[in-house]
């Protein structure tokens, strides 16, 4: 799993206090953006997760997290060791961001 928050490069301050913040992550940039990722599981689950809940994501990425937040769920349960979790896994992931369907 990945968590990744894409910025403007003006940004970039903000990018980095966030990831001193977290004490976790790897900030990248290109011509397009300044990114952080963070994808140790320990960090996504231990720092990432429980600031996210604290500070609700607004508006259509809310629905993604949700879906990301289960399958942190599932991976914590070792759901993703089976056969069955890693479809149920590909399900979720296949309708995150441009894959959700939009509701009238």
């Amino acid at each position: 799993m990945t968590f990744q928050l894409t910025q403007h490069l003006r940004d970039e301050p903000l990018i980095r206090r966030l990831a001193d913040y977290l004490g976790c992550g790897r900030i990248s940039k290109n011509r397009e953006g300044i990114y952080l990722d963070v994808t140790k599981f320990s960090d996504l689950t231990v720092k990432v997760l429980p600031l996210l809940k604290n500070h609700p994501i607004l508006g259509n990425k809310s629905r993604d997290f949700e879906d990301f937040v289960k399958v942190a769920e599932l991976m914590e349960n070792k759901a993703h060791l089976t056969f069955t979790g890693m479809d149920e896994i590909r399900k979720i992931k296949a309708e995150m961001n441009t894959g959700r369907k939009l509701e009238d």
